[in-house]
């Protein structure tokens, strides 16, 4: 995952901010072999810095890729049958290996997938073409920040679910800062942390509650599945979206260091559903919100119906697996695992089709 696409005048004080701090992104790097247990989330950072969410060992890693050659308009992807071809790269089968995660670098515009093998060995790979190629974890130059208050590894919750591998559910990264969701040990577990980056001993988390219409009931905690973050009329916004599936904004503004923020709930979009990923694209002038899901098509959001958007819903949605809030359109595109945006008018997706293949292709802007 990705994926802050701050828009419309924020782009122009983004790029003010990474060539200020461009100078310093490596600051605190050692070489060496780091310790990572699982993938758990992606994002790229500038200058080729991958960032990698590990839940296991509640950890976020800073990679240096290296990977800095600039491309301005990527070559479209189609891979059929990925799984298979990433399954016989690592000289295992596609039964053994479960894709983690897909994130773009947005310098080279090189894909990197996260792949877990079912002994819990994570791999990094890349994919360039049909080419796919491990990229080494050994003898690199990386830095971490190990995450504040991180569930225990044996903790659980009332269902007996273990806590810990949700300390990290997603990650992103703007105007100097790893964002993270996830659970923590406190009361309120539903957490959002922002760490800023190169990493310090400073780290800043939140406590969040939500109305979740679906469930009938004010909630503290489950995680953020996926996020990103948007300028919506004049203000910057978190927009979380959660299991069964509240579409939620959290003023940036307001999640400060040991703070319990509200959020606002603008839609329902509907139960038994999991997100799975978000990112934001523009097309014409209007900016869409592309989010993928476990049990439902894609969905698009257009930003201008948010913007219209000023209640909050703080009642039931009665009807089973009914919606409400903010409209939305379901696209025509079913069971998509992953996506993230490929470059400014295309995005990549990992698809497990009808027939079972796993391909991986890109969607041009076609759909918004």
């Amino acid at each position: 995952m990705k994926k802050i696409y701050f828009i419309i005048v924020l782009v122009a004080v983004v790029g003010i901010a990474a060539t200020t701090k461009h100078a310093n992104l490596r600051a605190g790097f050692i070489n060496g072999t780091p310790e990572i247990k699982s993938i758990s989330a992606m994002a790229f950072g500038t200058d080729g810095i991958l960032f990698i969410g590990d839940a296991k060992s509640a950890t976020v890693f800073a990679i240096d890729t290296k990977d800095t050659e600039k491309v301005e308009k990527a070559a479209a992807v189609d891979v059929k049958k990925v799984d298979q071809k990433i399954a016989s790269a690592l000289g295992t089968t596609v039964d053994r290996i479960n894709v983690t995660d897909l994130a773009v670098n947005p310098v080279s515009k090189k894909i990197y997938c996260s792949v877990e093998v079912t002994d819990g060995t994570p791999v990094l790979l890349k994919i360039e073409g049909d080419k796919i190629s491990s990229v080494s974890l050994k003898d690199i130059s990386y830095s971490s920040a190990a995450i504040a208050n991180a569930p225990a590894e044996d903790a659980k919750d009332q269902r007996g679910r273990p806590l810990r591998i949700s300390s990290i559910s997603d990650i992103g990264f703007f105007e100097g800062n790893v964002l993270v969701s996830g659970l923590s040990n406190q009361e309120f577990k539903s957490t959002f942390r922002s760490i800023p980056f190169p990493f310090t001993k400073q780290q800043d988390q939140a406590s969040l509650e939500i109305y979740h219409a679906a469930h009938k009931q004010y909630e503290t905690m489950a995680p953020i599945r996926t996020f990103t973050a948007a300028t919506i009329n004049g203000k910057k916004y978190l927009i979380a979206s959660y299991t069964c599936t509240p579409l939620v904004l959290f003023p940036l503004e307001d999640l400060k260091p040991g703070t319990h923020v509200k959020g606002r709930t603008i839609a329902e979009m509907g139960a038994g559903n999991s997100p799975l990923d978000m990112i934001t694209m523009t097309k014409g002038g209007e900016n869409y919100l592309i989010m993928s899901n476990s049990s439902r098509p894609v969905f698009k959001v257009n930003y201008k119906n948010i913007e219209k958007f000023q209640g909050s819903l703080t009642t039931p949605v009665e009807e089973n697996f009914g919606t409400a809030g903010v409209n939305f359109i379901s696209l025509p595109i079913v069971n998509v695992l992953q996506l993230d945006k490929l470059d400014e008018s295309q995005i990549v997706m990992l698809q497990r089709k009808a027939n079972g293949d796993m391909d991986l292709y890109t969607a041009g802007d076609r759909l918004l």
